[in-house]
C-alpha cells in the first residue's frame, strides 16, 4: 500500500517532523531546502509508526456525534454551552440569539446554512481580536488572521506568518479557544513542539491541560457539519 503524504517546508523549521491529522492525512513538516529524496527516506523509516497512528482506534475511529437537528427543543453549542433551539414560524428573517437560538422556519438546508453563517460571523467577531491581543502579549507579528472552514484542524500557521482558525472553534469554551490561538502563535516563535514551545504556551494559556482534555473529550462535537 502506497503511503501518500503532503510536504510543508518552512525556513523557520530546524528539524523534520511527521504528523498524522484527525482525518488520517499525513503531513511532513520540513526545513526549507530539504530534498524530496531525504523526506522519502525519513518517511520510509517511519512507515510502521505512521501506519500505527493512522489505524489508532481511539483517536480516529470513534463514531461522530450525530448531526444536529434544527428543531424546537434541540440544542446547539456556542462558547462551550448548549443553548436551546426554538424555531419561529413567522416574523423572523434571520437567526437571533438571546440565551437561546431563535431560527426562522424554513427548509432544513437553509436553516443549516444560516446557522453556519451565524457561527462564522461570531468567530470573526470574537476570535480575530483575541488573536491580535495574544500576539501583542507574545511579541509576535501576524501578517493576517483568517477564519476558515476546517473540520479536522482547529488552527494552523503558514510560512508567511498568517494564522488560520476553524470557525468551529466558536463552539468551544473561551479557555479552549485561547489555548488553540496561543498554540499556533507560539509556532511563530518556536517551530517545533520542544519543551521551550510548551513553556511559552503554558505561560500564555495557563489552563492548557484543561483545554487539551476538553478537546480530547469534545472535539468530535466541533467536527459536526454545523
Amino acid at each position: 500500500m502506497e503511503l501518500k503524504y503532503t510536504i510543508q517546508r518552512s525556513s523557520k523549521r530546524r528539524k523534520l517532523t511527521i504528523t498524522v491529522e484527525r482525518d488520517r492525512s499525513v503531513v511532513v513538516h520540513a526545513p526549507e531546502g530539504t530534498s524530496d529524496e531525504k523526506i522519502d527516506q525519513v518517511v520510509a523509516s517511519k512507515h510502521q509508526w505512521i501506519y500505527e497512528k493512522i489505524g489508532h482506534p481511539q483517536k480516529y475511529d470513534s463514531p461522530h456525534a450525530p448531526g444536529k437537528e434544527l428543531v424546537s427543543g434541540e440544542s446547539t453549542l456556542y462558547l462551550g454551552r448548549q443553548y436551546r433551539i426554538e424555531v419561529v414560524k413567522t416574523g423572523l428573517k434571520e437567526i437571533q440569539f438571546t440565551q437561546r437560538f431563535f431560527i426562522p422556519d424554513m427548509q432544513t438546508s437553509k436553516q443549516a446554512k444560516a446557522l453556519r453563517e451565524w457561527y462564522i460571523g461570531k468567530a470573526k467577531e470574537k476570535i480575530i481580536p483575541r488573536v491580535k491581543q495574544h500576539a501583542r502579549q507574545l511579541g509576535v507579528n501576524v501578517a493576517e488572521v483568517k477564519i476558515v472552514d476546517n473540520r479536522y484542524r482547529w488552527g494552523s500557521c503558514t510560512m508567511k506568518d498568517n494564522v488560520n482558525f476553524s470557525w468551529r472553534l466558536i463552539k468551544a469554551p473561551m479557555f479552549v479557544i485561547d489555548y488553540v490561538l496561543v498554540h499556533e502563535l507560539a509556532h511563530l516563535i518556536e517551530a517545533n513542539h520542544t519543551p521551550a514551545f510548551w513553556n511559552i504556551v503554558r505561560t500564555q494559556a495557563p489552563t492548557m491541560d484543561k483545554a487539551k482534555a476538553w478537546l480530547k473529550e469534545n472535539g468530535q462535537l466541533l467536527e459536526q457539519e454545523i
